[in-house]
């Protein structure tokens, strides 16, 4: 077939299934369209056939038909084409108000709290329907190479291109990118510093996506926590990193560890608010991102507080100077099992070429 497409899963799809993948980066195709694919064995993972609800990893190559175009409705057919939204300008304005970053390749904004990166079920306003205004001289929209939850704040990367959006992606996907969390919890983690080693899965039977700690079907996945400040028994400012990228994965782990993030009820209930005049809105933020440049080097960012977790941290008299004191622990590309994989194949087609050159020395002489 021809002008079949292929895509791998990145590490923030990690774990969802199929048909959400779909409606996540290829949000057009119906899901009629995608069970046929599925039916006729056109929808693959990995050259093995699949179905709607099968649920794709990190590093995963979907192989998918060409595009179809929908036969025209006689009431499509009568209707005017509808024009493409135009932004007005205090749209414009605002998505650029949040770019804390921009060069050729790349584009980082500080997502606000209760912006959503996509749309969705009564979800108008989001990054996704903004980046017309982000496009500045570049030749195409910027495009998302990761997500943030609508309540999550902070640095939110975007390609310029679409070399950059495979350079990105491919980062992520292999783990190679490193990303800061900082959170209020309630109470004090015990111990202070630590790795959370808990498989995720989806909760079965909840509405929406909820997922929860499940040791024998979960995906594996891990945080590392470490303690920044804390303001006596009542919580703690933690700095947290995901070694891994499942869906809501720090949400899930802080409250599996029994000090859920402040203001996330979907997680931890009643148990996450705090008293004093705390805000009740989520106190999670992706504080900062280190990842691989398509021109070399390092890009390195962090997104400022919003206002509601620079107030809390305030009022709970938090040590400011500490937040970024910590040393990042990067993740050396050779030791994911993907850059293994990689590193022995490059070293066997070393071996090959040496054997080769030999050959020739030989019959040379």
């Amino acid at each position: 077939m021809t002008d079949v497409r292929q895509f791998t899963v990145a590490a923030d799809d990690d774990g969802i299934r199929l048909d959400r993948w779909f409606k996540r980066h290829l949000p057009d195709t119906s899901f009629n369209i995608v069970s046929r694919w599925a039916r006729t064995g056109q929808l693959r993972i990995d050259g093995k056939r699949a179905q709607p609800g099968d649920r794709v990893a990190t590093g995963q190559v979907l192989r998918v038909p060409p595009a179809e175009t929908p036969a025209p409705t006689a009431a499509i057919m009568s209707a005017e084409v509808r024009p493409k939204r135009e932004l007005s300008e205090d749209e414009i304005d605002f998505a650029r108000s949040l770019v804390i970053h921009r060069d050729e390749h790349a584009i980082v904004i500080n997502k606000p709290p209760g912006l959503a990166t996509q749309g969705g079920t009564n979800t108008d306003t989001h990054v996704d329907g903004l980046l017309d205004a982000l496009q500045f001289d570049a030749r195409t929209r910027p495009k998302l190479v990761h997500r943030l939850d609508k309540d999550t704040s902070g640095v939110l990367l975007l390609a310029r291109s679409a070399r950059a959006a495979g350079f990105f992606s491919k980062a992520f996907s292999e783990r190679t990118a490193r990303k800061v969390y900082w959170a209020l919890v309630t109470g004090v983690p015990s111990p202070e510093h630590g790795t959370i080693d808990a498989p995720l899965a989806k909760q079965p039977g909840t509405g929406g996506e909820k997922m929860y700690v499940d040791p024998k079907e979960g995906l594996p996945a891990r945080t590392r926590y470490r303690t920044v400040d804390r303001a006596g028994n009542t919580g703690v400012w933690l700095e947290m990193q995901p070694m891994t990228g499942r869906t809501h994965q720090l949400r899930v782990h802080a409250a599996a560890i029994g000090h859920p993030i402040v203001g996330d009820a979907k997680y931890g209930g009643r148990d996450a608010f705090l008293t004093g005049g705390i805000s009740r809105k989520m106190h999670l933020h992706a504080r900062r991102l280190v990842i691989e440049h398509p021109d070399g080097g390092m890009l390195d960012i962090k997104a400022e507080l919003p206002a509601h977790i620079a107030e809390s941290f305030d009022t709970l008299a938090f040590d400011m100077t500490l937040g970024d004191a910590l040393p990042i622990d990067p993740i050396k590309f050779s030791e994911t099992p993907e850059g293994k994989a990689k590193a022995e194949a490059a070293a066997a087609k070393s071996r090959r070429k040496e054997r080769k050159g030999e050959r020739r020395t030989r019959t040379r002489g």
